[in-house]
C-alpha cells in the first residue's frame, strides 16, 4: 500500500521540479535532479509516485538469449507485473540508451494497471507509440534493439542509480516537462509545505515582475515594504 497521501500527492503535482530543487539544495540535498532524461511528451500533468525500481547489468551473452523472456520469472516482466498501482517504474540502464530498457506493450501493460509512470536513464523502443499514451514517460533517447543484446535485468525493487541520481524504493518521484526530482520520503511533509509556500511566492514574483518591477529586495524578498505588499496580496486569494 502506498505511503503516498492523496493529500500530498494531489499537491505535489502544483509544484515545479525547479522549485523542488531549490528546496532540498536548501537541505543539503544538491544532486536529486536525474541526469540526461527527458519527457517522451512535453505537457503531460505533473507525474508523481513512489519509485519502484528494476536493476539492469551488463548483459552476458550465455545467459541472456532471447529465450530468457520464457521464464514468468523474468524480472523485466515481474517489475511491470508487481509494479503497485500509483508508482513509478524507475530504471537503472546505466545512462547507457543503445539498448531499449522496454517497449510500448510493456509500457502500455504498466499504464493499464495503474502505475503513475515509467523513467530510465536509457532508451525505448517504439517511442512514437509510447509518447501517445496517456502515460508519463522519460528516457533518454530513442532505441530500437530489445534490451537483451545490452542488458541483464536483475533487480526488483532495490536501490539504484538512474542518471548519476541514487534511487532507493518508496522515494518520491516528481516528473514534468524540466525531467525528474527525487525527493527522499522522509523529507515529503516539509516538501510540501515549504514548496506550497515558495510556488505561491513565486507566482506573486512573475505578476511584480511582468508589471515592470525590479527583481531587487523581491526576488530574494529582502525589502519590508515588498514584504507587506505580499502578505496583502496573499490575504486577498
Amino acid at each position: 500500500m502506498s505511503k503516498l497521501s492523496k493529500s500530498h500527492r494531489e499537491k505535489l503535482k502544483d509544484l515545479s521540479t525547479a522549485t523542488v530543487a531549490t528546496f532540498l539544495f536548501k537541505k543539503g540535498l544538491k544532486n536529486q535532479f536525474i541526469q540526461e532524461v527527458i519527457p517522451l511528451k512535453k505537457g503531460r500533468p505533473t507525474m508523481v509516485g513512489e519509485a519502484f525500481t528494476l536493476r539492469y547489468i551488463p548483459a552476458r551473452e550465455d545467459l541472456n538469449d532471447i529465450t530468457v523472456f520464457k521464464n514468468p520469472a523474468h524480472p523485466q516482466r515481474v517489475a511491470v507485473e508487481t509494479c503497485p498501482e500509483g508508482a513509478v517504474l524507475v530504471i537503472d540502464s546505466r545512462k547507457n540508451a543503445r539498448a531499449a530498457s522496454a517497449g510500448s506493450i510493456l509500457i502500455t501493460r504498466l499504464m493499464v494497471r495503474g502505475a503513475a509512470g515509467i523513467v530510465t536513464d536509457g532508451g525505448f523502443r517504439d517511442s512514437a507509440e509510447i509518447a501517445d499514451l496517456d502515460f508519463s514517460s522519460y528516457h533518454n533517447k530513442p532505441s530500437a534493439p530489445t534490451n537483451l543484446t545490452l542488458h541483464q535485468a536483475l533487480d526488483i525493487n532495490v536501490p539504484i542509480g538512474c542518471g548519476d541520481v541514487a534511487v532507493f524504493p518508496g522515494d518520491i518521484i516528481l516528473g514534468d516537462d524540466d525531467g525528474i526530482m527525487v525527493i527522499p520520503s522522509h523529507l515529503i511533509d516539509e516538501v510540501v509545505e515549504e514548496c506550497t509556500k515558495m510556488t505561491l511566492f513565486e507566482a506573486f514574483v512573475m505578476q511584480q515582475v511582468q508589471n515592470g518591477k525590479t527583481i531587487v529586495g523581491l526576488y530574494p524578498l529582502t525589502d519590508d515594504k515588498i514584504k507587506s505588499e505580499f502578505d496583502s496580496w496573499k490575504a486577498s486569494l
